[in-house]
């Protein structure tokens, strides 16, 4: 008995407790130019994301298919489990709505603010995370402020 309790506990160790990123993968749609979208999504992977970058000239369309308005559209669109992220989303409410499952479409950072991350330059004050809604909204909520 105490062999198997040792053998529990080292299987359960061996896995991350913080792994929910870890097993995550993010599909980034991206022009093939721009730089901040690049590191965006080294931005994902150094947080433990599994990120696949899709460049595309045509993310007027992605944004369309997901019902982004064109206040909330970021640069890029990320795609993880079933949310749309847009634009420079700090990881930390990327996981938070990755572990809470709210009954949201998404997250957008609009634009493409200086200090985000992946954004070079000095941050400017706090950045504001909105919420992607269903049904669109001419006041978009504040999900988080970074």
């Amino acid at each position: 008995m105490k062999h198997l309790k040792t053998f529990t506990l080292a299987a359960l160790l061996s896995f991350p407790l913080s792994g929910l990123a870890a097993e995550t993968s993010a599909i980034l749609y991206k022009n093939p130019n721009c730089g901040c979208c690049a590191e965006y999504a080294k931005y994902l992977e150094r947080s433990g994301f599994e990120v696949e970058t899709i460049d595309t000239h045509d993310l007027a369309k992605m944004k369309a298919e997901h019902d982004v308005s064109e206040e909330l559209q970021g640069c890029h669109t990320t795609l993880i489990d079933n949310y749309v992220f847009e634009g420079h989303v700090p990881v930390e409410s990327v996981t938070q709505v990755l572990e809470e499952k709210p009954f949201i479409k998404g997250l957008s950072v609009p634009g493409m603010p200086l200090g985000s991350p992946g954004m070079s330059g000095e941050k400017q004050g706090p950045l504001e995370v909105y919420t992607l809604a269903f049904q669109p909204t001419d006041s978009p909520e504040i999900y988080a402020t970074h």
